[in-house]
């Protein structure tokens, strides 16, 4: 007897894992809880479309929605095998996923399916949340910009500011970088008025205290502090200048300058495995205040002054290149040359000279002589020419290096306040400043979000609702990634 044998070959790449990875969080489930499928919706459900156009986005690193059903029937059997169903190709055309991005964008069921997914993944690693950072990254594109829409010209963080853009705020839970929660809004918000709305995100949905908030600059107003203080939660961050003038920070800086304040060294393990010293500083406490709604709460503050040392050398070496920048084109102002204007006054080439050390921010670090010279030229009769006495007037122009000026300039190099409310014996300054170095966890969830896999950008939907979640649907991606690095 003959038998005639159906032989289909298929790639597993990567899907039964990004799948099972799924299974596990639970997120097929939680998707079909919160988004409840229409009544006409046929073929696998809402959260299992979902989950496999997850495993297209990470497996294939496009997020583009018309590649997605031809992708599932060439992937027809190690779907169904992953997902322990039949697969209906037709439920990931292109108005299906529309669809999709439609509910997701849903704002009220969107955060009750966030809370469900933070609280099933905490329980199911057995994570105890301890460190949260918050942080934003924004996104540009050739979108219509509208009133009132998600696609606004603002501050680029991509020095991208000819185009409209969104913004992505996102607190990452430590030491994995999973997003807890996160804020698609209109590329034109602040950074700070929005750390407040996603820190209160997260201490609903893990219904927590305690925790540690890392953000950068931005997260240091006076209200964020109050209102994280009031939570009886904790904060970490640095001050900005604005907060923290170059004057305040020197009445500081004295003692350890006079030797009288002693510095902690703070170390941290180089590629090598080596201890290497990064930073030095000293802490001092404070009774600070605030209002919160109508009262007024007081709590003890410490202050982290402290003094990176690859940051000085940083600084330093960009002043020595900026100081033989300047000195150079000053220089080329007092050279003759033909087909240069030549500067005839001592105004006018004190105004040449300002103009330099402006842009290369130096002034008062050097010493500029200007002087002019004045000649007398006799000229004889000549022709019809009668004999006259002409003044060539000459500015010269010599420069030198304020040596006491850059020394103090020198010597502020690389200094930094840091704002914590934790105290010291939870938190001591060499671990607080270790805690604050760790800012690439974040980083590096931006990286994936805008990057491969989940790519971000560029995104070819155009409309704000299904903007807002496809973006929401890579989060959830950005979360799988970040637990199979986990695992």
């Amino acid at each position: 007897m003959t038998k005639n044998i159906n032989k289909t070959t298929e790639q597993e790449n990567d899907i039964p894992l990004l799948i099972a990875q799924g299974k596990k969080m639970g997120i097929p489930e939680i998707l079909d809880e919160h988004f409840n499928s229409h009544g006409n919706w046929q073929g696998n459900s809402f959260g299992w479309t979902s989950m496999v156009w997850l495993a297209h986005i990470l497996s294939e690193g496009d997020h583009r929605l018309n590649p997605v059903e031809m992708w599932v029937e060439n992937q027809k059997h190690i779907l169904e095998i992953s997902i322990g169903d039949s697969v209906r190709v037709l439920g990931w055309s292109d108005d299906r996923l529309g669809k999709v991005l439609d509910k997701l964008g849903d704002d009220e069921k969107w955060v009750a399916f966030e809370t469900e997914l933070n609280r099933q993944t905490i329980r199911v690693y057995n994570l105890k949340p301890q460190r949260v950072r918050v942080d934003s990254t924004t996104a540009s594109g050739y979108w219509m910009v509208t009133n009132n829409g998600l696609f606004q010209y603002g501050h680029s963080k991509v020095h991208s500011p000819d185009l409209p853009q969104f913004k992505v705020m996102i607190t990452a839970l430590d030491p994995l970088g999973m997003p807890l929660a996160s804020q698609v809004v209109s590329g034109e918000r602040a950074d700070d008025k929005l750390y407040i709305s996603v820190i209160q995100q997260v201490n609903e949905r893990l219904n927590e205290s305690g925790l540690l908030y890392v953000g950068d600059w931005k997260m240091a107003a006076k209200c964020i502090r109050a209102y994280v203080q009031n939570n009886e939660d904790y904060y970490l961050c640095p001050l900005s200048e604005v907060d923290m003038p170059m004057e305040e920070l020197e009445t500081y800086l004295q003692p350890v300058w006079s030797e009288k304040q002693a510095l902690v060294s703070i170390e941290r393990e180089n590629a090598e495995g080596q201890l290497e010293k990064i930073a030095k500083g000293y802490e001092e406490s404070i009774s600070f205040s605030a209002e919160v709604g109508e009262k007024t709460i007081i709590w003890t503050e410490r202050r982290l002054i402290v003094r990176s040392l690859r940051y000085a050398h940083a600084e330093e070496e960009s002043l020595n290149s900026r100081l033989t920048k300047a000195q150079a084109e000053l220089h080329e102002l007092a050279v003759r040359k033909q087909g240069k204007k030549k500067i005839e006054s001592v105004a006018e080439m004190q105004a040449a000279c300002e103009k330099v050390l402006k842009q290369y921010r130096i002034e008062g670090l050097l010493k500029v002589d200007i002087r002019e010279q004045s000649e007398e030229r006799q000229f004889r009769a000549y022709g019809k020419h009668e004999a006259h006495i002409e003044v060539d007037r000459t500015v010269t122009l010599k420069s030198e290096i304020n040596k006491h000026e850059v020394e103090e300039a020198k010597r502020r190099f690389g200094w930094r306040v840091y704002v914590t409310n934790q105290p010291q014996e939870e938190l001591p300054l060499e671990k607080a400043i270790l805690a604050y170095r760790e800012e690439y966890l974040v980083e590096r969830g931006f990286g994936c979000l805008k990057g491969k896999p989940l790519s971000v950008t560029p995104m070819y939907v155009q409309s704000d609702k299904r903007a807002t979640g496809l973006i929401r649907l890579l989060s959830v991606g950005l979360r799988i990634l970040t637990l199979i690095e986990h695992q």
